[in-house]
């Protein structure tokens, strides 16, 4: 059985630069849950449980049925209840973060699937798996780039970030979206690698 790696295959769109860039990207089907509190509480750490719990279940699922394919990792969009504030270095308490954590699965995962093997999932991971639904994400043009290093010194590649944005001529639209390429468990804080992305406009008047 042949073995679909989809991080081959979407290499382009999950690989980044420590100098900002520009990148259009195009739909993608995720597994998303969306919540409020800290990264580290227990309400975010069960959504994470949930996804993977589905993500898993449906690979092994579709390489029964004849398909197999990589899991690919976590990414999330985050955001404020505050609209004027727009940079990592202002945020608000951790608790007040909004988020939506998502795994990209293969095009070919349907809600028939989904709905299929929530049941055995939820036994397993518990009720946040009713939560997770399968959805469509479009960003088009993003600019992006890599930070390597703890989390939580992610301000100041964010400030890089944001000023490439504007002199390019561009503006924000859409949520702060964070790619998670290192398992922080096997990884040296120094040494995690997350891709920051934006969705951007051009500024045209």
């Amino acid at each position: 059985m042949s073995k679909i790696d989809l991080r081959k295959e979407l290499k382009q769109y999950y690989s980044a630069k420590r100098k900002p860039g520009l990148i259009d990207v195009p739909p993608g089907k995720f597994l998303s849950i969306i919540g409020k509190g800290a990264p580290d509480g227990e309400e975010y750490q069960a959504a994470i449980q949930a996804l993977y719990g589905l993500s898993y279940t449906l690979k092994f699922k579709s390489k029964a049925e004849g398909t197999d394919y990589t899991v690919m990792g976590l990414e999330g969009l985050w955001w404020w209840d505050y609209p004027t504030i727009t940079s990592l270095n202002d945020a608000p308490l951790r608790e007040e973060w909004n988020w939506k954590a998502m795994i990209r699965q293969p095009d070919f995962i349907t809600e028939k699937m989904l709905e299929e093997i929530s049941p055995e999932v939820k036994e397993k991971r518990g009720p946040t798996v009713d939560r997770v639904v399968l959805e469509v994400l479009h960003e088009g043009l993003c600019a992006q780039v890599m930070h390597v290093g703890p989390y939580s010194e992610e301000g100041p590649t964010g400030e890089l970030l944001h000023r490439f944005i504007v002199e390019q001529g561009y503006r924000m639209r859409g949520r702060h979206h964070e790619i998670y390429l290192s398992d922080p468990r096997r990884s040296k804080p120094e040494n995690i690698k997350t891709i920051l992305r934006q969705p951007v406009e051009k500024i045209t008047e």
